[in-house]
């Protein structure tokens, strides 16, 4: 929502505060409130080492800044494309070559033929409307609700595993264990859902996969021993147990209805009377509206089939050829020689 937009200017205020405080205030020739630059033919004066300075310097590292080759990067010239939702692509590393061989850049390519005097433009990423509106100003077509292209309307959840859950370090150590080569994933996780014309209000594999590591817990809890440490995440990628199934999807019910429950204003309305900026953000909490409303129809869907699943426990039994009942004629389970159910005299 766009709640992420506000608590961004809320830590940038706090930021530049801190540093007034503690770095700019106390040499202001080094760091002044304000320059003076040559705009055509005249001097204009510009605010700079002061919070609208700051602001002013974040927004335009956001708005021009380019995740390439695993980093966020600042690209001169080529940041003056605009963007476009089709036709399009992002901007990705490269080499460049040069008089004394090749350095590193970005390659900025067309995703369609050009004619002379065509703009050229690229796709700013698989954003959802709080982030084109918070890092670009706009919502593009593809993320309104109105639209009509489907799949791009987007909103955030966020999981994390309970402080309080008894088996916090080992579900911590199942996150570090899986994610060894990389950065660690951490303990709260946000997730995006989807909306939009032609979407199924399906979530994210990935989320109900960390939500199915939450909420392990009871007659499930074994799969977190050390002896299932390599195997346990591909586990949850999968339904464990009804049970845990159950908790996966109803956390995903109660966040959507949280979400929703908190977002203010009205639905739809005359929005005309509005300032652009409102509109903006009022296009934004609608189509988040439809995304989670969308997500929240689908959940509650698999909530009502849970026992239609197939679990761990039937899984592993057809892994071992033991899902089907035993009888001197059945050939298919692979007794080793005499050795069969019933065949000793042993006091189970």
């Amino acid at each position: 929502s766009t709640k992420k937009i506000y608590r961004m200017l809320d830590d940038i205020d706090d930021d530049s505060s801190w540093l007034d405080e503690k770095v700019w205030s106390l040499d202001r020739s080094t760091f002044p409130e304000s320059v003076k630059i040559q705009v055509g033919d005249e001097m204009e004066e510009r605010p700079c080492f002061s919070q609208d300075g700051f602001r002013y310097a974040v927004s335009l590292v956001r708005s021009r800044s380019f995740f390439v080759d695993g980093s966020l990067r600042l690209l001169p010239y080529l940041d003056f494309a605009n963007h476009d939702d089709f036709d399009s692509l992002e901007l990705v590393g490269g080499g460049i070559g040069t008089l004394w061989g090749s350095a590193k850049g970005a390659l900025l390519k067309s995703g369609k033929a050009l004619e002379v005097g065509d703009e050229i433009r690229i796709s700013y990423g698989p954003k959802g409307p709080a982030d084109y509106l918070l890092d670009h100003g706009f919502v593009p077509p593809m993320c309104q609700t109105t639209s009509g292209t489907g799949g791009a309307i987007t909103a955030e959840l966020s999981f994390e595993i309970d402080d309080s859950d008894r088996f916090r370090d080992d579900k911590l150590d199942v996150l570090e264990y899986e994610t060894y080569d990389l950065a660690p994933m951490e303990p709260l996780q946000v997730f995006d859902v989807t909306g939009g014309p032609g979407s199924t209000g399906e979530p994210d594999p990935a989320m109900i996969q960390f939500l199915r590591l939450i909420n392990l817990g009871g007659k499930d809890a074994f799969l977190l021993e050390s002896i299932f440490r390599k195997e346990i995440w591909g586990f949850m990628s999968e339904p464990v147990s009804e049970a845990n199934e159950r908790l996966a999807v109803m956390a995903v019910v109660e966040a959507c209805e949280k979400a929703l429950s908190e977002m203010e204003g009205p639905v739809g309305g005359d929005i005309t009377s509005l300032s652009e900026k409102m509109r903006l953000c009022n296009m934004v909490r609608e189509s988040e509206r439809q995304a989670l409303e969308r997500t929240l129809i689908y959940v509650k869907q698999e909530a009502e089939a849970l026992d239609l699943k197939e679990y761990y426990q039937e899984r592993r039994l057809k892994s071992l050829g033991l899902d089907s009942e035993w009888s001197p004629e059945n050939d298919d389970v692979g007794w080793a020689g005499n050795r069969v159910p019933g065949g000793a005299d042993y006091d189970w």
